[in-house]
Formats: structure tokens, C-alpha cells, sequence
């Protein structure tokens, strides 16, 4: 669908038909899988920007 960008970091953004829901996860990081979500993009987008991008 598109991506999310913030602090150098990149994130997908997908559609949940079954939970009616918008969902990501962070893209490039080799040893983790960090998700976000939301039921709007501008939650999705919160959600995404709320990670702790420092902890990895």
C-alpha cells in the first residue's frame, strides 16, 4: 500500500481485511520484526512514530 517514513527508519503500510485494520512493520531491520497498527492512517502513523527507535 505505501510506506512510512521517520528518523531514517521505514515502514510498511498493509490493510487487514479480517481485523478492519491498518498495520505495518518496521522494513530493513535484520534481527527484529517490530509491528505498529491502527484503525486510521493518522493512528497508524502515531503508532509509528510512539516506537522507541533508540532501543534497537
Amino acid at each position: 500500500m505505501g510506506q512510512l517514513k521517520y528518523k531514517g527508519y521505514s515502514g510498511s503500510v498493509e490493510y487487514s481485511e479480517e481485523d478492519s485494520c491498518l498495520f505495518g512493520k518496521v522494513l530493513g531491520l535484520k534481527k527484529d520484526c517490530i509491528t505498529y497498527e491502527g484503525e486510521t492512517i493518522s493512528e497508524l502513523k502515531s503508532d509509528f512514530e510512539a516506537l522507541s527507535f533508540m532501543a534497537w
